[in-house]
């Protein structure tokens, strides 16, 4: 088994962290360059990690991805409220990329410019969401959803994207996770 994939990429990550205990290799690229790419290409067409390569199994995205394996694996299929936490994490991760694309690509994000507009809007209403979530033990146990959202603030604090400094379940989280041994590994700073 194979996992392809970025080491600054949360969604790789998550995927790197659900994985611990099982055997695999993980093939790490740099997307952004022209090597990259052409390697990523040969596992995916849609250009977009992680992937995940199983015998003659070819899986792309996370969440399919996850899937495949929490049912190789024998683990609980995730509750509907586990998937929309899921989903939020998700929505505020991708709008933390666009975001995050639009600068390093030279397009300024302030001012009016409709999809950082949306993107922005996006991420307050439901980064809100999360801080109950987290405050109302949903994050307590470490699942798959907790495993998600770590990624995305540690790879939002990362980036220097978003300031957890009002919302203060989820730094607490944050910060409850940072010495563990495998978050230490897949650190994306490395």
């Amino acid at each position: 088994m194979q996992l392809i994939g970025s080491t600054t990429s949360p969604y790789v990550r998550r995927i790197r962290l659900f994985m611990d205990n099982y055997p695999h290799e993980f093939i790490a690229l740099n997307i952004y360059s022209p090597e990259g790419r052409d390697a990523l290409r040969k596992y995916t067409p849609v250009m977009k990690v992680p992937v995940l390569t199983d015998d003659d199994k070819t899986l792309l995205d996370s969440r399919v991805i996850h899937k495949y394996l929490a049912n190789k694996l024998n683990h609980a299929q995730m509750s509907w409220d586990q998937e929309n936490l899921l989903t939020m994490i998700d929505a505020v991760n991708d709008s933390c990329i666009t975001l995050f694309m639009l600068t390093r690509s030279g397009i300024s994000t302030e001012g009016e410019l409709l999809i950082a507009d949306l993107q922005k809007e996006r991420i307050a209403n439901t980064i809100n969401l999360l801080e109950a979530a987290a405050a109302n033990g949903s994050f307590d146990e470490w699942h798959y959803p907790s495993i998600c959202l770590y990624c995305l603030l540690d790879w939002v604090s990362f980036r220097e994207l978003l300031s957890l400094e009002e919302t203060p379940a989820l730094a607490a989280f944050l910060q409850s996770h940072k010495h563990e041994t495998l978050i230490k590994n897949t650190d994306p700073r490395l």
